[in-house]
């Protein structure tokens, strides 16, 4: 077990530093832990948000659930942005993050996606195919992986599929295992191949996973930081929503 100085805020040093985070300086700096999945919205959001506060945002993006343990053992991050709901509620639960803070900020959708244009069709039949690889997530750590392995469950094709599934560490390695020709197809979030030329998907039916239900939490590290609460604010606010929705995200 990972063991920290008494005072969180030192603890959460000695990580930046293997992490290769900066801790900020000064007032009006946030540092925030972000679900791979939201790695371009978020850029987009936090350049507006420096924009219309002045306050500054560091990102780290990844697995929500290597983010969590992280979190457990020190981490600075201020705020936390999960592609799911369950990690930020069990944060507030187990004392690391503040009561009510919480909220969903985007919904996200599942998409079998292929760089070959003529391999996947709109009914995903491809999964039914004799594929060398199929893509997905760390379904330990990435909701979106826990999402593919309930699809390919439902459909019937998982026990065909399980000895072929190339895992990622995150969704972000997912998309470049499909991009790059290692894996033929991949399960990956519609808002990493939105808009991309080329490539053939399958949009997969909500009625097959449980809903990705993307979940934001002030953690008490950033507490008593008036910047990582604006950061928050403005999440909520048009001019992000209107991002989250150009990336194919749902709004609650």
């Amino acid at each position: 077990m990972t063991h920290f100085p008494q005072t969180l805020r030192a603890g959460a040093t000695a990580l930046a530093l293997v992490m290769g985070l900066a801790l900020p300086a000064a007032a009006g700096e946030v540092i925030a832990a972000v679900a791979a999945n939201f790695t371009e919205p978020a850029k987009e959001i936090g350049a507006l948000f420096t924009e219309k506060t002045g306050h500054s945002v560091t990102y780290a993006f990844g697995p929500s659930g290597q983010f969590y343990t992280q979190i457990t053992q020190g981490a600075p991050f201020e705020v936390f942005l999960s592609a799911d709901a369950a990690r930020p509620k069990k944060a507030i639960e187990e004392g690391y993050a503040v009561a009510g803070s919480d909220f969903t900020y985007a919904v996200g959708k599942l998409v079998l996606w292929s760089a070959d244009p003529a391999r996947v069709d709109d009914t995903g039949a491809v999964l039914k195919t004799d594929l060398e690889h199929v893509a997905i997530a760390d379904p330990k750590s990435a909701p979106y992986g826990a999402a593919a392995i309930e699809v390919m469950q439902k459909l019937g094709v998982y026990e065909t599929l399980e000895p072929k599934l190339v895992t990622g560490k995150s969704i972000s390695q997912t998309y470049e295992f499909a991009a790059t020709g290692n894996a033929p197809v991949g399960f990956v979030a519609w808002s990493q191949v939105i808009g991309k030329a080329g490539g053939s998907s399958w949009m997969v039916p909500a009625d097959l996973y449980a809903p990705i239900l993307q979940d934001a939490v002030l953690l008490k590290t950033g507490a008593e930081d008036e910047a990582a609460k604006a950061y928050l604010d403005f999440l909520k606010s048009p001019e992000a929503l209107d991002v989250i929705r150009k990336y194919g995200y749902d709004v609650k």
